[in-house]
């Protein structure tokens, strides 16, 4: 029985970690290039961005970031987040 119990809770914990957002403030580049279209040229770009210009307000700031546009953020929009 108390197999069962572990294999739930790590089953629920499993579930909960994949879906999770990206926090595109925090996030480094292994984390940014799982999302959709977003491929490693683009993460280092994002980071790269971040870095000199501070975080996000809001998702579709990323256009600001070259190569990335309106196409790729309504690819990535439900997988990523600013914070709070």
């Amino acid at each position: 029985m108390k197999k069962l119990y572990l294999t739930l809770i790590l089953v629920l914990f499993l579930a909960t970690a994949a879906f999770a957002k990206v926090n595109i403030n925090t996030a480094n580049v292994d984390e940014l290039t799982t999302l959709n279209g977003i491929g490693k040229t683009k993460a280092e770009a994002i980071v790269a961005y971040r870095t000199a210009n501070g975080n996000f307000k809001t998702v579709d700031d990323l256009t600001k970031v070259n190569g990335i546009g309106d196409k790729i953020i309504e690819k990535i929009k439900p997988d990523v987040t600013v914070g709070e």
